[in-house]
C-alpha cells in the first residue's frame, strides 16, 4: 500500500493564521499567493479527487 500524499499546505503556518484571521494582510498575501502557487493547485486536486 502506497503512502499518503504529504503536501505542506497541510500545515503550513501562514494559512492557519490566515484562516484564523481573514482580515489581516496575512490572510490577503495568503489569498494572493494562492493564486499562482503550483503546490496549492496540487493540494486542491488531491482533496477534490480523495471526495470522490
Amino acid at each position: 500500500m502506497a503512502e499518503p500524499k504529504k503536501f505542506p499546505c497541510e500545515t503550513c503556518g501562514l494559512r492557519r493564521r490566515a484562516e484564523a484571521s481573514p482580515n489581516k494582510w496575512w490572510a490577503r498575501l495568503w489569498r494572493w499567493h494562492t493564486g499562482w502557487c503550483p503546490g496549492w493547485k496540487a493540494y486542491q486536486r488531491h482533496l477534490a479527487e480523495t471526495k470522490q
